[in-house]
C-alpha cells in the first residue's frame, strides 16, 4: 500500500498512529502506536527549559569553506537567473562523540525527539503541522542568531536579509495550507522563539499560520501530508524548482533528514520538520546533517558559520 493511502487508512480508522516519511516521500515508515517496537522512541511537544547546559564536547569535520562557496555560488547563479528566490542549501558533516545515539536520545532537550532503531535521531526545535479541532497550523522557522549578541532581538527582526527570507517562507507555505484548507491568515508575524544549541543559546524567528479544514479532514490525512510536502522551510521557493537545483548541487542523499515525523492521536495530529538530525552509516560513521537558507542577499561567510552553528548538542 502506498503512503498516501496508508496515512488515509489509519485516519479513516482513527487509530493512533506515528509516520516519518523521507525529504523526498520516496520511504516511509508508518505505524499503529500500540504495535510501535522498542527500537523506536519518540516524544511530542515537550517544554523545554531554555536556560543553559553543560556542553558536551562534539569533534566537527565539515566540508571546507572553498567546497561550500562553490555550492553557495552555484546557488547564487540559479538566483540571478530567476529560477529560485530561497535555497534551504544543506550539507553532512561528519562528527565524533563517545556517546551512542541512544545516549543522545535520552540527553537532548527539544521540543520533538524521535530515535529510529539505530539508524539515526533528531532532535527538533521545528513545528511541521499541527491539526486541532478542525484547524491545521504551521509555523515556519527562518532566520536564527547568537543571543550573546548585544541587542539581537533587534537586530534579527530588523535584518532586511532576514525579514526578505522569513516573508518568502511564510508566503510558501501560505499557499501550501491553501491546497488543503480554508480561511488562511497569518496569526503571529515574526516572533522569538529561544533554542539551546550546545555552548550556545539561539534566537529563532517564526511565525504561526492557520488554516480551516473540512470535518473529516482524518480521511485525508495521506492527501493533506503528500500535498504540502517536503516541508517549505527546508526547501525554498519556487518548491519544485528548488529541490531539482538543490539535489544537483548538494551532491549527498537526505534522506530521512529533512522529512517530517508525527504522531495522530486518533483526535489530533502533531508532527516535525526532521532538523537537528544524526545519522550512522553502514560503518558506525556518524554524520550531522544541517543547513540554511540561501537569497540574493545572503553572506557566504555568515552562511557557511550558520551551517556549522547549528551542529550541536542539546543538552
Amino acid at each position: 500500500m502506498n503512503l498516501k493511502k496508508q496515512l488515509n487508512r489509519y485516519g479513516s480508522l482513527k487509530e493512533p498512529f506515528l509516520f516519518i516519511i523521507s525529504y523526498d516521500l520516496s520511504k516511509f515508515y508508518i505505524k499503529p502506536l500500540k504495535d510501535l517496537p522498542c527500537g523506536i522512541k519518540l516524544e511530542v511537544e515537550n517544554n523545554i527549559e531554555s536556560k543553559k547546559r553543560v556542553k558536551k564536547e562534539l569533534k566537527k569535520y565539515p566540508l571546507s569553506f572553498e567546497k561550500y562557496k562553490e555550492k553557495f555560488d552555484f546557488i547564487q547563479e540559479h538566483i540571478k537567473r530567476g529560477n529560485s528566490y530561497l535555497l534551504n542549501l544543506t550539507a553532512k558533516t561528519e562528527i565524533k562523540t563517545d556517546l551512542s545515539l541512544d545516549e543522545i536520545y535520552q540527553k537532548a532537550k527539544s521540543k520533538y525527539k524521535l530515535k529510529f532503531f539505530d539508524d539515526f535521531v533528531c532532535f527538533s526545535p521545528e513545528t511541521f503541522i499541527k491539526i486541532e479541532n478542525n484547524k491545521i497550523f504551521t509555523f515556519p522557522m527562518k532566520g536564527t542568531i547568537d543571543s550573546k549578541i548585544s541587542n539581537a532581538k533587534e537586530k534579527i527582526l530588523a535584518n532586511e536579509k532576514e525579514m526578505a527570507e522569513h516573508t518568502m517562507v511564510v508566503d510558501l507555505l501560505r499557499n501550501d495550507l491553501g491546497i488543503v484548507s480554508n480561511k488562511i491568515r497569518v496569526e503571529k508575524f515574526r516572533y522569538i522563539d529561544k533554542i539551546n544549541a550546545g555552548n550556545k543559546e539561539l534566537l529563532q524567528v517564526s511565525s504561526k499560520i492557520s488554516g480551516v479544514l473540512d470535518k473529516n479532514w482524518n480521511e485525508k490525512i495521506g492527501d493533506i501530508l503528500t500535498s504540502i510536502l517536503p516541508a517549505g522551510s527546508i526547501t525554498g521557493t519556487p518548491k519544485k524548482r528548488t529541490v531539482d537545483i538543490l539535489k544537483k548541487i548538494e551532491g549527498y542523499d537526505r534522506e530521512f533528514y529533512s522529512g517530517v515525523f508525527g504522531v495522530y492521536d486518533g483526535e489530533n495530529l502533531n508532527s516535525a520538520v526532521m532538523i537537528r538530525f544524526i545519522q550512522k552509516d553502514e560503518k558506525g560513521n556518524l554524520f550531522y546533517k544541517s543547513g540554511g537558507g540561501i537569497t540574493c542577499d545572503s553572506d557566504v561567510n555568515q552562511e557557511y558559520e550558520e551551517l556549522l552553528d547549528k551542529v550541536y548538542l542539546p543538552f
